[in-house]
C-alpha cells in the first residue's frame, strides 16, 4: 500500500470515527462528513491517474458537486435548526417531533 493510499485511508477511517463519537453539534457532524468526501475526492483523483483510464475522469467532478449539494443542505439545515431550537446540539433534534 502506497503512502498517498495510507493517507487517504486513514483521513476516512478518522472522520467516520469522529462522526461516530463526537455528534454532539451539529456543526461537527457537518464537518466530518465533509472530511469523508473530501477524502474519497482524493481517492477518486487518484485511481484514474494510477490505472491511466481516462473514462473515469469525470467521476471525481460528479462526486465534488453532489458534495457541494451535500455542504448546502447541511448549512441550511444548520441554520433552520439554530433558528428553531437556539443551538445546534444534535440531542436537541426529534425527528418525531418534526
Amino acid at each position: 500500500m502506497s503512502p498517498l493510499h495510507l493517507s487517504f485511508y486513514s483521513a476516512f477511517a478518522l472522520s467516520s470515527l469522529g462522526l461516530a463519537f463526537h455528534r454532539t453539534h451539529l456543526i461537527s457532524a457537518l464537518l466530518c462528513l465533509e472530511s469523508m468526501m473530501l477524502s474519497m475526492y482524493v481517492g477518486l483523483s487518484t485511481w484514474p491517474v494510477e490505472n491511466q483510464a481516462a473514462s473515469f475522469t469525470m467521476a471525481p467532478l460528479l462526486m465534488l458537486t453532489f458534495s457541494a449539494c451535500e455542504a448546502g443542505t447541511g448549512l441550511a439545515m444548520l441554520v433552520a435548526s439554530s433558528r428553531t431550537h437556539g443551538s445546534d446540539h444534535l440531542h436537541n433534534l426529534n425527528l418525531l417531533q418534526c
